[in-house]
């Protein structure tokens, strides 16, 4: 049977190089045994990383020992699934409520948000019986990575749903004399949910926590490990690699400063994870691509190697690009959504405008809201943020908040219940066992919660913020997910039609139609954030990258997803730029050449679109200072 190595992080921190460095170093090691290197993010970057084609089927990777390497592809995945259970899933369904099979079926084709996670564990049952002896997954970034291993303890609520559905059999046969047996089906997806959970506990897996030295990111590792503690896997750390460490200064300023924040990490990863060894990985100042680079990589982190020189290799040439003084943007309008990979900054970008905004506009109030489900707004305001608008930094008018999906839904469930108990009691007279079993079916398919909550909610929490005064600011999560957020009002409007159209056949009764009611509702708010989400007069969309090819590569994804979209893109701002080159630093040097080039790409990828550079400080943006030290400066690159 299979085991499985899981890389988390925030996002940014380099899981996927880290991941594939040591996917290639342990198959190079043990040559016998065979190896597939997974990435469930649904923004993958593993092709990025190794320079090789990769899609959902595993291709041989071409170095040393045996070893597969694939991107999970998750509507296949799930539809794969779905050809397999649908005939079981829709007969349990459609025995639970007023709905027949033929009437549930196009609900169930319906592609909703939060599928990644599903896939993923459906991917996992799948490869515990598979030829391989090692999976090693580079996970989503940190929030999805949690929701991924919570969602065990979902799935087995839905079965407990399903076995009520179930039950209407029973309850039936026994009022006239029969017996049921127990849905084989149940049975079935009952031993894969146990199988799942085996595979993500201790003994069936072990957690790498990525994380570079930087404190927002170990911040969001200690908050991250009492997620996975207490989690149905109850999974703790095993290992943790400080990546991106700078372990000698020669004399550098910039590298003085990495060094010394290199050393305080590894001081604060003893203290909180006393259990866990850590391993160190250095910052060459160039990114590490390629099996050859990235397999030397694997060694120099986990057997304690000197970084070999073949890592570090120079950028192709490239006219340099020409930058003139900016104003940081202001926002013109309603609604500005900082969209981009994880790690690049989006927290601190989204938090600098909703600042800058403050500062130019005194009478103006601007809200800041995360919908990251492991957001880090509190790291940068110095405060505690909470899922309601709160002033920070000393300002009414400038207010925050980090979006909780799971008590919104949780808010949105009781009232549900609340309204469906009164309304089924009062109708089951007369049919007492069939309605009773309905009202117990709809209540406790409530409880579980659903794999998109976070995608679902966050657009009603972005209308809510809408309605109220002045300019609002929403820090996305990472690509992948921040894609499926605009997607999402597209999907729940063809839920809501197919779901109207359902109802309809059941009007006679005054359930259906107060459900009709509200599914109209809910039809009519998505409609209008719809709308929002492609009008250029209320909605703006800034896109945050770094002066690097992965960035780079994953923010031209992005800017060609959300053209199809039809989502209106102001500007890219890039960030973290070396702005003086220190020649006699070997590697400030190096990563200054990475830079140019990336930027002279950047150039081409904007389509001539207004690009902002932020410049690199040597020391984290939190508090007020600090906000204000850095919307002081802006670039802006000159068209060419």
């Amino acid at each position: 049977m299979a085991r499985f190595t899981f890389f988390v992080g925030k996002g940014g921190v380099g899981k996927t190089t880290v991941s594939s460095a040591y996917a290639l170093h342990r198959a190079a090691a043990e040559t016998r045994r065979r190896f597939l290197l997974l990435s469930t993010d649904p923004a993958h970057s593993l092709a990025d990383v190794l320079q090789v084609k990769v899609g959902d089927r595993p291709i041989r990777l071409r170095a040393a020992g045996q070893l597969w390497a694939r991107q999970l592809d998750a509507g296949r995945q799930i539809a794969k699934f779905l050809a397999g259970e649908r005939a079981d899933l829709l007969a349990l369904l459609g025995k639970g409520s007023l709905f027949t099979a033929q009437e549930l079926e196009p609900l169930l084709d319906t592609s909703l948000p939060g599928m990644a996670e599903v896939a993923a564990l459906l991917a996992v049952d799948e490869l515990l019986a598979s030829r391989y002896d090692g999976v090693l997954v580079d996970t989503a970034p940190m929030g999805h990575a949690i929701r991924l291993f919570q969602m065990p303890e979902h799935f087995a609520q839905f079965l407990d749903v399903l076995e009520l559905a179930a039950s209407r059999d029973a309850a039936l046969a026994e009022q006239f004399g029969g017996r049921v047996r127990r849905e084989p089906a149940l049975q079935r997806w009952s031993r894969m949910v146990a199988r799942i959970e085996s595979a993500l506990a201790r003994e069936g897996s072990r957690l790498v926590m990525v994380t570079t030295p930087e404190g927002f990111s170990l911040n969001q590792a200690v908050r991250a490990a009492a997620n996975f503690a207490n989690s149905s896997a109850r999974q703790p750390i095993d290992e943790i690699v400080l990546n991106r460490a700078v372990v000698a200064a020669k004399h550098c300023v910039t590298c003085g400063v990495r060094a010394a924040q290199a050393r305080d990490a590894r001081k604060f990863l003893r203290r909180h994870f006393p259990a866990a060894k850590v391993f160190l990985g250095e910052d060459p100042g160039c990114p590490i691509l390629g099996t050859a680079a990235l397999r030397a990589f694997g060694a120099h982190i986990f057997q304690a190697r000197a970084l070999p020189s073949a890592v570090r290799k120079r950028p192709p040439k490239s006219t340099p690009v020409d930058l003139q003084r900016a104003e940081w943007p202001p926002l013109a309008t309603p609604l500005t959504l900082t969209l981009g990979k994880g790690g690049v900054g989006k927290t601190t970008i989204s938090a600098a405008l909703a600042f800058h905004q403050r500062q130019t506009a005194k009478r103006e109030m601007v809200a800041i809201c995360s919908i990251d489900p492991a957001p880090s707004l509190d790291d940068v305001f110095l405060s505690e943020v909470c899922g309601e608008p709160q002033p920070v930094l000393g300002d009414d008018k400038l207010r925050a908040a980090e979006f909780d999906a799971l008590s919104q839904f949780a808010r949105w469930r009781d009232g549900l219940r609340a309204r469906l108990t009164e309304a089924m009691t009062a109708e089951d007279r007369g049919v007492h066992i069939d309605l009773s079993l309905d009202r117990k079916f709809l209540l406790a398919l409530l409880d579980v919660v659903p794999p998109g909550v976070d995608e679902i909610f966050a657009v009603f929490r972005i209308l809510e913020l809408l309605e109220s005064d002045g300019r609002v600011v929403i820090d996305m999560a990472p690509t992948g997910h921040a894609i499926e957020v605009l997607q999402t009002p597209a999907r729940l409007l063809t839920w809501t039609r197919l779901l109207l159209k359902t109802l309809a056949a059941h009007r006679a009764l005054p359930m259906a139609r107060d459900a009709a009611v509200e599914v109209a509702t809910l039809a009519q708010k998505v409609r209008e954030i719809a709308e929002v989400f492609c009008d250029p007069r209320r909605t703006a969309m800034m896109i945050v990258t770094l002066p690097e090819p992965l960035p780079n590569y994953e923010t031209r994804r992005l800017l060609d997803a959300l053209k199809e979209l039809r989502a209106p893109v102001r500007a890219l701002i890039v960030n973290r730029v070396l702005m003086a080159r220190n020649n006699e630093c070997a590697r400030c040097k190096l990563a200054a050449e990475w830079q140019a080039f990336s930027l002279a790409q950047l150039r081409q990828q904007s389509g001539g679109g207004a690009v902002f550079i932020a410049r690199q400080f040597d020391r984290p943006i939190a508090g007020a200072p600090a906000l204000r030290r850095f919307t002081r400066e802006l670039w802006r690159m000159q068209r060419s």
